[in-house]
């Protein structure tokens, strides 16, 4: 069996299934996708994928607990994301059909590991549809404010903040600390207080982030898709949006609160992960594209590259105003943009960023909810999944039931999730994808190089990496030393495990010459794994233990290549 649970798709047998138009395409029977889009295409929608729900809501948090040093965590987590970006761009440029992720997976470690990575994708998706809707529902409400239409907070945000908030700021008054009482927290205490109910049974719920799931998902079901004109044109409305903020923001900005510029320290900044990198998560929607690019192994890896560089850049200057307009102990928020603008008194200019935010808000969810049932339909296909999920409704053409049930597992945890909770589950569900397309590379056989095909250019790690492992336990010993001490070193398990994955690989390197860019996409994007925290790495592992009952009980069975291969024998 254990041969069988890691059977693979081969290449060869991936790009015929997409020549017989059996392919991850939502129309069934179309062969070929139509090849029309080009490196400035590309570059555009990652810059669409990037520039949402990040830039308009969790870069305040992120701000929020790192200060203005969270600039710092930006260009970091961009040089992640561009040895992860090379990563996929080598996969696609093998193999040029859609799938991202679970694709390349199954091609290179096999069935199990794919549905893993599918299992993976499906929560990196729909929580992250969930962190979308909840931010465009906080924008929606301050539009409406704006038009002085009022909606009571009950309705408008989730009922663990609300309860969390009430008890806050009894213990804040009763400490004396009435000052570190925020615009947020009184929110939601007003939630609390004014909700219909009983006892501690409140009706709460964010009511607008149901809505604009229900919007979306029925345009969706009915077959709206973006196209290349309107997705550009949102691209730009989005940058000149960015664009003016910074440029009028820079002349509200106070060099005194950049100072300091590490309020909380590096581990300050660190807790802004989640925040940061869920920012970044939809680059990777590029390449499921792969098959529309008119040349595949030449444009997806600029359109990567260039989307990513673009994006650092408009992020680092963002968090700059933001954390220069107002301190950055207001900016818990999740209308940053709005806020700031708020607090100088440019209320009309804010009420603009709102108007803006709901719109690229929205994009982004209907980008994102097109794409998650073509997961679903892409594993049905391979028969991972019943087949009801990759149904095409005879009128309008799409997944009809995975784009229901997408649908559904979106918009109820919409009403009761808070913001910090969504981003971290998809930020540990992205960079665990990032990990597995990063090893996929190094599994991959090495191919001569072919003009206008991208490879990752080959540096020799057999010296680098155990040195850099060797740097980093002289640096570090005190801290490492530190994990394992204290009552809860539980909580340290995601570290020990870096730690013992960067001296294997550093053995591994030694001995095998492996490449050094995918060696170091795995490492740095592992180790922002790991700070997390535990209680997400137990979700998520509670998420990929339920994954692996399904495969067992109906996946593994079902499977196409599986019976193809019972055939054979």
């Amino acid at each position: 069996m254990s041969k069988n649970i890691f059977r693979k798709k081969s290449i060869d047998t991936i790009l015929a299934d997409v020549a017989s138009g059996f392919s991850d395409s939502e129309h069934a029977g179309e062969s070929h996708l139509r090849k029309v889009l080009n490196v400035k295409d590309l570059t555009l929608m990652g810059i669409a994928a990037v520039v949402g729900a990040g830039i308009f809501s969790t870069i305040g948090v992120a701000s929020f607990n790192g200060g203005p040093g969270v600039t710092i965590l930006f260009v970091l987590t961009a040089i992640t994301c561009g040895f992860s970006a090379m990563c996929y761009a080598e996969f696609a440029s093998r193999i040029p059909v859609a799938g991202s992720a679970y694709t390349y997976a199954y091609a290179s470690f096999g069935e199990l590991i794919a549905w893993i990575i599918g299992w993976d994708l499906l929560m990196e998706y729909a929580i992250g549809n969930i962190a979308v809707a909840i931010s465009w529902s906080e924008y929606f409400v301050n539009l409406l404010e704006g038009f002085h239409i009022h909606i009571p907070e009950y309705l408008t945000m989730d009922y663990l903040s609300a309860f969390r908030a009430e008890g806050t700021i009894r213990q804040l008054t009763a400490s004396g600390h009435v000052a570190d009482i925020t615009e947020k927290l009184r929110s939601e205490a007003i939630a609390w207080s004014t909700a219909p109910g009983f006892g501690n049974f409140k009706l709460i719920a964010n009511i607008p982030a149901l809505a604009i799931v229900f919007v979306i998902t029925y345009l969706v079901y009915i077959g709206i898709r973006e196209t290349k004109k309107v997705t550009n044109a949102m691209v730009i409305l989005k940058i000149a949006v960015v664009i003016a903020v910074i440029c009028l923001g820079f002349f509200y900005v106070t060099p005194a609160n950049w100072h300091p510029f590490l309020p909380n320290g590096f581990g300050g900044v660190m807790k802004g992960v989640s925040g940061v990198f869920f920012a970044y998560i939809g680059f990777d929607a590029i390449s499921t594209t792969a098959e529309e690019c008119e040349n595949p192994q030449r444009d997806l890896p600029r359109g990567m590259i260039y989307s990513l560089i673009i994006c650092t850049v408009l992020y680092v200057l963002i968090a700059l105003v933001l954390t220069g307009m107002v301190n950055y102990s207001k900016l818990d928020v999740g209308d940053p943009l709005a806020f700031v603008f708020a607090n100088v008194g440019l209320k009309k200019i804010s009420y603009v960023i709102s108007i803006s935010a709901v719109i690229a808000t929205a994009s982004v969810l209907l980008i994102f909810q097109l794409g998650q049932p073509r997961i679903w339909m892409s594993m049905s296909r391979d028969g991972l999944l019943p087949k009801a999920f990759s149904r095409i409704h005879p009128k309008f053409q799409t997944p009809s039931f995975a784009t229901i049930v997408t649908g559904f597992v979106v918009a109820i945890p919409a009403l009761f999730m808070n913001l910090t909770e969504v981003t971290d589950l998809t930020s540990i569900g992205t960079l665990f994808a990032f990990v597995l397309v990063c090893g996929g590379v190094l599994l991959l056989p090495k191919e001569a190089s072919v003009k206008g095909k991208f490879q990752i250019p080959y540096i020799n790690s057999q010296w680098i990496v155990p040195a850099l492992f060797i740097i980093g336990i002289y640096f570090f010993w005190k801290p490492i030393m530190g994990l394992f001490s204290g009552l809860d070193r539980h909580q340290n398990f995601p570290y020990f495990l870096f730690i013992i994955l960067a001296a294997a690989l550093s053995v591994i390197c030694f001995i095998k010459k492996l490449s050094l860019i995918p060696v170091l996409g795995l490492l740095s994007c592992f180790y922002l794994m790991t700070e997390l925290g535990y209680t997400n790495w137990l979700r998520f592992l509670i998420w990929l233990v339920i994954g692996l009952v399904i495969y067992f009980t109906y996946g593994y069975k079902h499977s196409r290549i599986g019976k193809m291969e019972g055939l054979a024998n």
